[in-house]
């Protein structure tokens, strides 16, 4: 499940490195970019739960299987893509598909392992993400110089190729089940207040991620005079962030759990303050400032992203784990894609200061929300 997230992301992040080539040459401007990213968190939204019910009910096997080729297909199509609406029709194929990413992961983790152990079940299997978009300039960089962005294209396909042939081997290992720690009879309702606490700081907290991953490269070429080749040598950086985070808050976590009961609320105050930094980037002059920058605000969003979910597994039993992950990937994704035309907008006015601030404020609401939904404390 790490690779496929790894996969996963190295299909999306390749979009995302390669923008200002691709936008260059297909002459789009940064405001359409945001719409085919929207075009993608849309569809994302969208099969996040429904591939998360899919999981629920027909098992980890057969739905991985169908959802990777689907999005393999959907991947190796940006290669014929070369306007607006084809490139988000690519995207939202994708998008698509790779709703049954976390959804996977989550249920992976919940039916293999305890439940002081979970959390760092979830960051193995989420940082896969995190690391496709550490790797993905390291690798994606010298395809583009020799094949051009088309066939970066073709390599993503190719290694959703190789993952399904390693999949179909080791998931026959997966248990039918989930090990339950939480009465059945505490099903996921679409009225629980804890449903929206949840997806609220899995959404607005998390929004850091998206913004840097898909504003860093424009805004390092546009505002800081990168070239493509430099990007591909800096871009690891920021991801790396959130890997690290992905662990660390996982570890915090299930540290919490073996006391018996966690505050989610203080440590998610302190994930929330720890966010507002991102706002000062732009009136940073020095490089590896800026790199810096963004690196701790991917690392404080991996936060928001595991905590909310070990607050959502702490309160409804694993049989809803797929729907839960689906939830709220799907709720973050439509976050993003509200807010990407809008970022796109400021970045092609130059207005860097305002898109910094917008964004370090979402995990405010996040917290904001949360805080007036859930409980204090989960036992």
């Amino acid at each position: 499940m790490l690779l496929v997230s790894l996969i996963s992301y190295i299909d999306r992040n390749t979009l995302a490195l390669l923008a200002p080539t691709i936008l260059k040459e297909t002459g789009l401007s940064v405001e359409q970019y945001g719409y085919i990213i929207s075009a993608f968190s849309i569809a994302y939204m969208v099969g996040n739960p429904v591939w998360g019910i899919l999981l629920d009910r027909f098992g980890l096997r057969r739905g991985m299987t169908a959802a990777v080729a689907f999005w393999t297909v959907a991947s190796a199509a940006h290669a014929f893509a070369g306007g607006l609406f084809s490139f988000a029709g690519a995207r939202m194929l994708l998008g698509f598909g790779e709703g049954a990413t976390f959804p996977g992961g989550l249920r992976t983790a919940v039916q293999t392992l305890p439940p002081t152990r979970r959390s760092r079940g979830i960051a193995v299997s989420y940082s896969g993400g995190s690391l496709g978009a550490i790797i993905t300039p390291i690798i994606v960089t010298p395809i583009f110089h020799r094949y051009g962005w088309r066939g970066a294209f073709w390599f993503t396909g190719l290694v959703g190729v190789l993952w399904l042939a390693i999949w179909w081997r080791v998931s026959r290992d997966i248990p039918d089940t989930p090990q339950s720690n939480v009465p059945r009879t505490n099903r996921l309702r679409a009225l629980d207040a804890r449903v929206w606490a949840f997806m609220s700081a899995y959404a607005f907290g998390g929004l850091p991620l998206a913004f840097v991953i898909y504003g860093a490269a424009i805004y390092l070429n546009k505002a800081m005079g990168l070239t493509q080749t430099s990007l591909g040598h800096l871009l690891w950086i920021p991801p790396l962030g959130w890997e690290i985070g992905y662990f660390f808050w996982g570890w915090i976590s299930d540290r919490f759990r073996r006391g018996g009961a966690i505050s989610y609320r203080s440590v998610l105050l302190i994930t929330m303050l720890l966010s507002l930094p991102l706002a000062l980037t732009p009136y940073a002059r020095s490089l590896p400032l800026v790199m810096f920058e963004l690196f701790f605000a991917m690392f404080v969003a991996a936060g928001f992203v595991i905590l909310s979910i070990a607050y959502a597994t702490d309160v409804f039993p694993p049989e809803d784990s797929g729907l839960i992950a689906g939830l709220g990937a799907g709720s973050w994704s439509a976050a993003v894609a509200l807010a990407m035309p809008v970022f796109g907008r400021l970045f092609d006015q130059q207005r860097y200061e305002m898109a910094f601030l917008i964004a370090a404020l979402f995990p405010v609401a996040g917290f904001a929300v949360w805080t007036g939904l859930a409980r204090e404390k989960v036992r």
